[in-house]
């Protein structure tokens, strides 16, 4: 299986990056995993203009490394969404590459799972919740199964997850997809 991680933390080898790696470590023992960081790339904000209906291709006009993603979405079988959590919402620079797939190109792809790993500085039971909600929308719009989550409070710092179970966790999972 191809597995293909958006991790979408911008600081470089911080908590996302830990599970990302974990998890990565786990799932290559039998698939090829790819991880995309928006850190290594630039997206702009959809813009909502919808010209991308209506070019030829479904090229979005703006001129970014989203047409990158787009192919490694394409040769996609499994999304893994990893982010820190922002006031309780993934990080901008992962919204902005998930809402650039309000183009009808991501028909295209053939992703059968998707996987969520979030680590947010709060303890708040209901921490994910919104993320969550709107992961299982999109579950059930695409008609993606679930391989699983892993969901980690109270890391404040950076490493914090070494503290937590989270990283067996994840590296864990990876291995079970």
């Amino acid at each position: 299986m191809n597995i293909l991680i958006l991790s979408g933390s911008p600081r470089r080898n911080g908590n996302t990056d830990l599970l990302v790696d974990a998890f990565a470590k786990g799932a290559s023992e039998k698939h090829y995993v790819e991880v995309v960081s928006v850190h290594d790339y630039t997206v702009h904000p959809c813009m909502g203009c919808n010209a991308c209906f209506t070019s030829e291709g479904n090229v979005c006009v703006q001129k970014d490394d989203m047409s990158v993603i787009y192919s490694k979405l394409a040769n996609a079988d499994m999304l893994v969404i990893a982010s820190p959590v922002y006031f309780y919402g993934l990080s901008a620079q992962l919204k902005a590459l998930i809402d650039r797939c309000h183009n009808p190109i991501r028909d295209t792809f053939h992703i059968q799972k998707a996987a969520l790993l979030l680590v947010g500085a709060a303890s708040l039971p209901e921490l994910f919740d919104r993320i969550l909600t709107q992961y299982q929308l999109c579950l059930n719009y695409f008609h993606i199964e679930d391989a699983g989550h892993v969901l980690v409070r109270g890391a404040k710092e950076k490493g914090g997850v070494r503290g937590t179970k989270a990283l067996e966790e994840a590296e864990a999972l990876g291995r079970t997809v």
